[in-house]
């Protein structure tokens, strides 16, 4: 019963963060970002949207992640290498989705980056 649980909470967090990311997108940023003007954070409105847009975004991306932490429970036991495996492809997604949501510029993508290695190294 425990596994088909998991698989259960897995399936509605990657049905949750599909659903959050589309109607978010649709619903809440397009008629946010249609409003004018916006707060002009590190001297441009651009930069707000992308900020928002990639700061919505991680959020569903994290929730793939529990979703993946989720599936291997289901398949116990797991390692510490194999969480680790997890959670650093889950923040190496995040700083990828910073670093190209900001151009760059938003600097998380460093530190998702580092928590991605560091998670990796430290369970080897």
């Amino acid at each position: 019963m425990s596994d088909i649980a998991l698989h259960l909470a897995a399936l509605g967090l990657v049905g949750i963060s599909i659903t959050h990311s589309w109607l978010g997108e649709r619903y809440l940023l397009m008629r946010l970002f249609r409003r004018t003007p916006l707060p002009r954070t590190s001297g441009s409105e651009d930069f707000t949207r992308r900020t928002l847009r990639f700061a919505w975004h991680v959020t569903s991306v994290a929730w793939l992640g529990f979703a993946a932490l989720l599936l291997m429970l289901a398949r116990a036991p797991v390692t510490s290498a194999q969480l680790g495996t997890v959670v650093a492809a889950t923040f190496a997604a995040h700083g990828l989705v910073s670093l190209y949501g900001s151009r760059g510029r938003h600097y998380s993508w460093v530190v998702f980056f580092g928590v991605a290695v560091l998670s990796y190294v430290a369970t080897r």
